[in-house]
């Protein structure tokens, strides 16, 4: 089935990136629709056509409602679960002609049955690791920390699963993220590794350095970021007139994870615009990614793009990104020594940094912006409606 121009449905939970496929998507004249729970007035700065997003934003909206306040566990992975199946019941309803969908996990299982009936392709998009991994591999860094573990649903799981074999193809962004596939038995002739781009308009050096030693975090303060690893290489470090910098909204885990000695050289600035995000990433002279498990940390790249080294663990899906000891430092997953001793070479080794900052900005325009990402996507699609094979052969 060998489609010039064929027709593009994208199912999303969130914003993530797909959007920015979407938009790669409607340059290139594919995208008949993207099914997405925001509401419209949520995606005003997008450049994708209104007329081509379908928003059903109603199960969603109460879940949002209730997910960061005080509820029973059982409530919140209901309406998570119905959340999923909403927005997916809601493309299957009013699914428009289409020859491939690419699906966000949880969010595309009986539309992309709908549309394999139909003689076309489906894409599981999975942005982090296998989904029960996943939820085993957190539940030991909750039980390692202290805290309790709000796991998803357990139907959630099974319906993820049930993608994972319904799909012809899933993708995934770093090799960090289709090991946790192989190692739970998933074909590998399924996976395919796409690692995201970068908006190289919006992440760019936009003001100048900090003279000090500025040490940055972006993301989420939750125990799946590894924030408890960074505060505690940080101390180790101990560096002289260093300052560490966390940028993201406090959780109710992060009081927890951050009891230590928060003193004068640690910042919080809370969330910030992606301008002001890109500033901070401007400033520092380094920015720590100490992830327990995740796809691939999109703010590796954008703080590379402003020309800021990055120390990240290999589960931040840091091996798709860079390299080690050129642009940063890749360091083991809760190793809060190899994060200080890190940081104690960039401080005394101004040169080491600065080289690695000009490296980094080299290394994020050969990655390239969300061009490459788009096309490395319809390339993908182009295999799969030619009916050749999908698979990474690199995937082991």
């Amino acid at each position: 089935m060998v489609l010039t121009t064929p027709r593009v449905v994208l199912i999303t939970h969130g914003r993530f990136h797909s959007f920015d496929l979407a938009e790669q998507l409607q340059r290139a004249g594919l995208l008949k629709a993207i099914y997405t729970p925001y509401p419209k007035f949520k995606l005003r700065n997008t450049r994708v056509d209104p007329s081509l997003i379908r928003s059903f934003p109603f199960v969603s909206a109460l879940h949002r409602l209730i997910e960061g306040r005080q509820a029973p566990l059982a409530l919140k992975q209901a309406l998570q679960l119905q959340t999923s199946r909403a927005i997916d019941a809601y493309a299957r309803l009013t699914l428009p002609p289409c020859d491939l969908l690419m699906a966000l996990s949880a969010s595309g299982l009986a539309t992309g049955r709908a549309v394999r009936q139909r003689g076309g392709r489906y894409v599981c998009d999975r942005g982090s690791t296998h989904l029960r991994w996943q939820m085993r591999f957190l539940a030991e860094e909750y039980d390692r920390v202290g805290l309790p573990f709000a796991p998803v649903h357990p139907s959630l799981i099974e319906r993820e699963e049930a993608e994972y074999a319904e799909a012809d193809a899933i993708a995934v962004p770093s090799h960090f993220a289709a090991r946790s596939f192989v190692e739970r038995g998933v074909d590998r002739a399924k996976i395919n590794v796409v690692p995201y781009g970068v908006d190289l308009e919006q992440f760019r050096p936009t003001v100048p350095r900090d003279p000090g030693f500025r040490v940055l975090f972006v993301g989420q303060l939750t125990v799946r970021k590894g924030i408890g690893y960074l505060l505690k290489a940080f101390r180790q470090a101990a560096l002289p007139g260093a300052r560490l910098v966390f940028v993201g909204s406090p959780t109710g885990e992060t009081k927890t994870l951050l009891r230590a000695d928060l003193l004068a050289d640690v910042e919080f600035t809370g969330a910030l615009s992606r301008d002001q995000v890109a500033a901070q990433m401007s400033r520092a002279s380094v920015m720590v990614l100490p992830s327990i498990e995740e796809g691939l940390a999109m703010v590796q790249a954008q703080a590379l793009a402003c020309g800021c080294p990055v120390i990240a663990t290999v589960n931040a899906g840091a091996e798709d990104l860079f390299e080690d000891g050129r642009e940063g430092f890749i360091v083991p997953v809760r190793d809060s020594e190899a994060i200080a001793q890190a940081l104690t070479l960039l401080y005394r080794e101004r040169e080491l940094l600065h080289a690695m900052s000009q490296a980094a900005r080299r290394r994020v325009e050969q990655i390239g912006g969300w061009e490459r990402y788009g096309s490395e996507i319809m390339a993908l699609f182009e295999r799969l409606l030619d009916g050749r094979p999908s698979g990474d052969e690199g995937v082991s």
